[in-house]
């Protein structure tokens, strides 16, 4: 890469930084330093978190030097400091970490210049450690409103308007069909992350997918119908899961007479019945499923529907193609704060014509996390291999929350099957004869 190039990583990391700073300035000192759930981290740990991945990949792995001393550094490890021990944990405070975050960014930056982006050392070629960086703090600016939202208190002012929906379309519920065969899965473009890789076959029996993620008006069917109630709809452990936390909606959902309302950071309004169900866990989209008669999509049938092109014969990096996402395109990088409307995006319509695959919500599908064939970890192993073997489901899509350089087609999530403060709602698929 030419210095121009070296130009557009620091814009990267410096975009990128502006908008974590931008998430956190509404907190105060109390609800950036406090864990508000077990679930998640002290706000404040994922701030100085990032500066730490940034430390180790930016300034230590390319120089030797470092800014923290090891014994600090541990503190913001995610597997040495799991989430429910990090409150108990000395962090450092608010001017303490962005001092802390300036001066790596410092560090990084100087030693950018010095970098030879055509090396054959994987590691900096085409500035691939660079993406590891930016993209690391643009999930950990997901995470960090995931936290948001369960804080107490108000956090906007207001929701943003939504913008118009297209007049011209009639939006209803609708499967489209993906004839069986074998379709490459993966990616071996020199990227993160490494359960990405590599590029592989997979085959496929013919099957229909949703055109359209699940909506709130659909999910409240089931709710109506006792779906909370009837056993048969409920796995062993789903049901177990019900039972125990006795829950009968999506998380933040509460009933006012016969009006259903959802809290978004803060702000209370009514169920949008058109827009994608959100905040539910791996059991309750399972559940779902099987009250209409269908299933969970694999994670391989997810990708095929997203990103095939069955006329020009390859896969597509987005569900419409090569170009970067567009607002008119998908519902992504928290400009909404909440899905918007089906059929809002059909501009960003798949080839086979699924719409809304990437943004909005998270999709469970139904496949564990595992290593594709030949996978290896890079650039190290706690990313991905410690989890594949911890009972996760993988996730596709991206949500609204998620920046556009982590959305795309072959990018894979995980979390637990008890999770529902993750953005994730669900699209449903059945076999074909």
């Amino acid at each position: 890469m030419d210095g121009k190039d070296k130009e557009a990583i620091a814009r990267s990391l410096e975009e990128t930084r502006r908008r974590t700073v931008r998430l956190l300035e509404p907190l105060d000192d109390h609800q950036l330093t406090t864990q508000h759930d077990p679930l998640m981290s002290p706000p404040i740990w994922d701030y100085a978190h990032i500066g730490a991945f940034e430390e180790l990949w930016l300034v230590r792995a390319l120089s030797g030097g470092g800014v923290l001393d090891d014994d600090q550094l541990r503190v913001y490890d995610a597997l040495e400091t799991p989430r429910v021990v990090r409150r108990y944990r000395r962090l450092l405070d608010r001017a303490e970490a962005e001092s802390y975050l300036a001066e790596v960014r410092r560090r990084a930056l100087t030693l950018l210049e010095e970098v030879d982006l055509h090396a054959d050392d994987p590691l900096v070629r085409d500035g691939f450690v660079y993406d590891l960086v930016v993209q690391h703090e643009q999930q950990h600016g997901e995470t960090i409103l995931q936290t948001v939202q369960l804080m107490p208190g108000r956090y906007l002012a207001e929701l943003p308007p939504l913008p118009p929906f297209p007049t011209d379309r009639e939006v209803g519920p609708s499967m489209v069909e993906i004839p069986g065969g074998t379709y490459p899965i993966g990616t071996d473009l020199h990227e993160p992350y490494d359960n990405e890789h590599p590029r592989h076959l997979a085959q496929l029996a013919a099957y229909a997918i949703d055109r359209f993620p699940v909506t709130n008006g659909e999910y409240l069917a089931f709710m109506e119908d006792g779906g909370y109630r009837r056993r048969e709809l409920w796995s062993e452990e789903g049901w177990e899961w019900n039972q125990t936390f006795g829950t009968g909606a999506p998380e933040y959902w509460v009933k006012q007479g016969s009006t259903w309302l959802t809290t978004c950071f803060g702000c209370e309004v009514p169920v949008d019945s058109r827009s994608p169900v959100m905040h539910v866990c791996y059991f309750e989209a399972e559940a779902y499923a099987r009250w209409a008669g269908k299933r969970l999509p694999t994670e391989f049938e997810w990708e095929v529907a997203a990103g095939w092109d069955p006329v020009a014969g390859r896969r597509r990096r987005y569900p419409w193609g090569d170009d970067p996402p567009t607002p008119a395109r998908a519902n992504l990088d928290q400009r909404q704060f909440r899905p918007l409307p089906v059929g809002s995006f059909p501009q960003g319509a798949s080839a086979f014509g699924c719409e809304q695959m990437l943004g909005d919500v998270w999709e469970w599908t139904s496949s564990d996390f595992r290593p594709y064939p030949g996978f290896v970890a890079y650039p190290y192993r706690e990313y991905s291999e410690p989890f594949f073997s911890g009972g996760f489901k993988v996730l596709r899509g991206g949500s609204w929350a998620t920046r556009p350089e982590v959305a795309r087609v072959s990018f894979r999530n995980w979390d637990s099957r008890l999770r529902r403060q993750i953005f994730a709602g669900l699209r449903c698929a059945v076999d074909l004869p």
